[in-house]
Parts: C-alpha cells; sequence; structure tokens
C-alpha cells in the first residue's frame, strides 16, 4: 500500500473515484455528442476559450489582489491561514452567478409561469445568498482565529518547564 501510495501519490479509493468520475463524463460526452454534436463542440471550445483566456487571469488578478492587500499583519498576533475565508463563498457565489446569470442580471425569456416567481427576485436573493456565504466564512475564520488566540494566550500563561518536565 505504501509502494501505491508513493507511486500514485494517493490512496487506492481516490483512483477509484477519479476513474468513476473520467467514465461519468466520458458516458455523458458520448450521449451529447451522439444528439447535437456541433452545439457540444462549440460549448466546449467557448468555455475554453472564456475560461483560459478571460476568466483565469480575471480571477488570478483578484486573488492576487487580496493576496496583496490583505497580507502585512502585526508579528506578535498568531497567523492563521484566511485567504480560503475569502476564496470559497467568492468561488461559490462566481458559480451561482455563471449558472443563473440570465435570471440573475434579467437576461432571460421570462417564464414566470414556470417557476411562480417575477424576474427581478433573482438579483436580491443572489446577493443574499453571496452575503450569507461571505457572513459564514467570515464567523467560521472568527471561531477558528478565536481558537487560536485562546491556545496561545494558554501557552503564554504556562509556567515554563525544564528540559526533564518539572516547572
Amino acid at each position: 500500500m505504501a509502494r501505491f501510495v508513493r507511486w500514485y501519490g494517493s490512496g487506492p479509493l481516490h483512483l477509484l473515484v477519479l476513474i468513476a468520475s473520467f467514465a461519468l463524463t466520458g458516458y455523458a460526452l458520448v450521449r451529447l455528442f451522439a444528439v447535437q454534436p456541433w452545439e457540444v463542440a462549440i460549448w466546449f471550445v467557448g468555455a475554453a476559450i472564456l475560461h483560459d483566456l478571460i476568466l483565469l487571469p480575471l480571477y488570478s488578478l483578484a486573488d492576487l489582489s487580496a493576496l496583496s492587500v490583505l497580507r502585512h499583519r502585526s508579528g506578535g498576533v498568531p497567523q492563521v491561514p484566511w485567504i480560503n475565508y475569502l476564496r470559497v463563498p467568492a468561488f461559490l457565489s462566481g458559480v451561482l452567478l455563471l449558472v443563473w446569470f440570465p435570471l440573475i442580471l434579467d437576461l432571460a425569456i421570462p417564464y414566470q409561469g414556470d417557476t411562480g416567481l417575477h424576474e427581478g427576485v433573482y438579483l436580491g436573493r443572489w446577493l443574499a445568498i453571496t452575503g450569507v456565504l461571505f457572513g459564514a466564512s467570515a464567523l467560521t475564520f472568527a471561531l477558528r482565529l478565536r481558537r487560536v488566540l485562546l491556545a496561545a494566550r494558554a501557552d503564554e500563561e504556562r509556567p515554563p518547564t525544564d528540559r526533564d518536565g518539572s516547572p
């Protein structure tokens, strides 16, 4: 097992899940190409161009900007890795925007009969979900920071010990 992990880099369950996801993706591509081959090819190329040439540089720049602006901290405070508490809600909000942007930006043909909702509610709901995501992330970060600060304070109050463990 250790030899496999050293050779592959992870456990066999990871490899099994990866193979299953590739098989499912291949099955979906075969089914989609059988029905609409040109539309799928155009969508795939368009998505690759949109992601690689436009979105990747934009969110890489946003990530680097956030890192450079928020990097400076005082040395006396214990460090907590904070960037993922910003990345995760931003990513989830971005995915929601990417999937639902025609409704959020009111670009879609109205289908109130299907959903029972007016077109104007989607922007407010997306903003509310985004706010909840960032709020939950900030709360999680604050709780982790509090735990780290309490642990650091407990370490400072503990009397120093010799090598043999006696005070």
